[in-house]
């Protein structure tokens, strides 16, 4: 007969797979999404910029035919860094991305890691970085800074030498700060 523990540690590796599969594919979705967002801001700005050239002057001009949120959608936002930000999208670690293209919050992240790997100390855990951070160490944050820390793993900005402890790429770590 199976012990109640050895059932409930099935359950709950059950339940951790699920929830990772599902991280997966929200990242996936999340990836989708930023697409999507790029290619739609694109095609609003090139029906504001031949709203401009057709109509200069006319009653059709760029205030009316450009503006999007006169048509109930939102405005377009610059392709650039600070539309990163607002977003929370992690772009993939390339050669020369500053970390400045990150979120604040992601930014802590690579931070800690970054000042821990100058000080020659290992990876850390979300329950550790929580209390680096000066939040109480309730599931909800540190499941909150694994979510952050997972994506910037898949992104190639962190490394997870050991499951849930995480320090930076070794690329990252080269860069010195992202800058």
């Amino acid at each position: 007969m199976p012990s109640v523990v050895g059932l409930l540690e099935q359950r709950e590796l059950s339940a951790r797979r699920r929830m990772d599969d599902l991280r997966e594919e929200a990242d996936r979705i999340q990836a989708e999404l930023v697409v999507a967002e790029r290619e739609w801001n694109e095609w609003v700005i090139a029906r504001s910029r031949v709203g401009e050239v057709l109509s200069p002057g006319d009653a059709v001009g760029p205030d009316v035919a450009g503006n999007p949120s006169d048509h109930g959608e939102q405005p377009a936002l610059p392709a650039s860094s600070e539309a990163v930000k607002r977003k929370s999208v992690v772009p993939m670690w390339r050669a020369g991305l500053a970390w400045s293209a990150l979120s604040a919050d992601y930014q802590r992240i690579l931070q800690i890691l970054a000042d821990r790997s100058r000080l020659g100390q290992g990876p850390l855990t979300c329950q550790e970085m929580a209390g680096c951070f000066g939040l109480d160490p309730v599931p909800a944050k540190i499941e909150a800074l694994r979510s952050k820390a997972k994506r910037l793993t898949a992104r190639g900005w962190l490394a997870e030498p050991a499951p849930g402890r995480f320090t930076l790429a070794k690329a990252v770590a080269g860069q010195g700060g992202g800058s």
